[in-house]
């Protein structure tokens, strides 16, 4: 915090001076602030580094902090796999798909929950609540996916969890606070429909809350891999989040060969880990500045009131 001015009768201003208490305080909380930073900051570094770094490097420990032996044969690798190119243009199909199938449900469910005269919403957000703490679990869950048929479909990994019950609760909040009732009265007085209401008036003033709704959709769906892990089947539908997990854990790419050239493919499997993980972060870290205004404007619809 720093020192607050004030002004006096004759222009001159005065600097109130900190107190030892507030100067420990606050450089405290620099020095913890600088420690997060710090601890935030060094693995994405590491990573990017390690990316950029020749295989043997990477395999030998030598990269700390900057690149060691500037090479991008972990990046001509990764876009060289077909399974990775594959991957990502399901991730990037299943991301954009989901986003709009979630928002579109997710906005259809929280604003008649939002609108008092809606008969029965205080049951009905109590059931819907009540599966945030109880659900059916995974079992029963296959099952219903199993006889609707979208097992080893794209549909599976955009229609069982399309709608999030936080969303829900953030976007009924946002309908609350930010979009008067007077609004819909004078549309009806005018003899503007339901439908013209929604797409000329609420949805214009709810785009705060429909790019918050879009980035954690959509960034729930580029990194989600256990669903499609459970109902799909084909490797040409696994989005890259599964081929990602089989390269990191299952260590695939490595075959039966030689020594020497075992080596070699373990320090290029080594080196395509970190590549991959920046290509599949990549996508977020490019949408999240557009929309970063809109995320924090979201956010505190509710918490400040006046």
């Amino acid at each position: 915090m720093n020192a607050l001015r004030s002004s006096s009768g004759s222009g001159r201003s005065v600097r109130i001076k900190e107190s030892l208490g507030d100067r420990i305080f606050l450089t405290a909380t620099y020095i913890l602030l600088t420690l997060v930073l710090i601890a935030v900051l060094y693995p994405l570094i590491y990573i990017v580094s390690s990316s950029l770094s020749s295989p043997s490097a990477v395999s030998a420990g030598k990269v700390w902090l900057w690149p060691v032996d500037v090479s991008f044969a972990g990046y001509e690798a990764v876009f060289r796999n077909g399974q990775v190119l594959t991957g990502y243009a399901n991730s990037l199909f299943y991301t954009v798909a989901g986003t709009f199938i979630s928002v579109s449900l997710t906005i259809m469910v929280a604003y008649p929950l939002s609108k008092k005269s809606f008969f029965g919403r205080t049951p009905l957000m109590v059931f819907i609540t009540f599966t945030m703490l109880f659900s059916g679990g995974l079992i029963p869950t296959y099952l219903v996916v199993k006889s609707m048929g979208m097992i080893d479909t794209r549909w599976a990994l955009l229609i069982p969890n399309a709608v999030w019950v936080w969303q829900v609760i953030i976007a009924r909040t946002f309908f609350q606070t930010s979009i008067p009732d007077e609004l819909s009265e004078a549309a009806d007085i005018d003899g503007c429909s339901d439908i013209r209401y929604i797409f000329s008036v609420v949805l214009p003033l709810a785009k705060p809350i429909i790019a918050v709704l879009s980035l954690m959709y959509a960034v729930g769906q580029w990194n989600a891999y256990f669903d499609a892990l459970i109902y799909l089947k084909s490797q040409s539908l696994y989005p890259l989040q599964l081929i990602l997990r089989s390269i990191l854990i299952l260590g695939s790419g490595t075959g039966n060969m030689d020594a020497g050239e075992m080596v070699k493919q373990q320090q290029m499997a080594e080196l395509m880990k970190y590549s991959l993980i920046v290509v599949a972060s990549l996508p977020v870290l490019v949408i999240y500045p557009f929309v970063q205004r809109y995320f924090v404007q979201g956010m505190l619809i509710g918490s400040v009131k006046g």
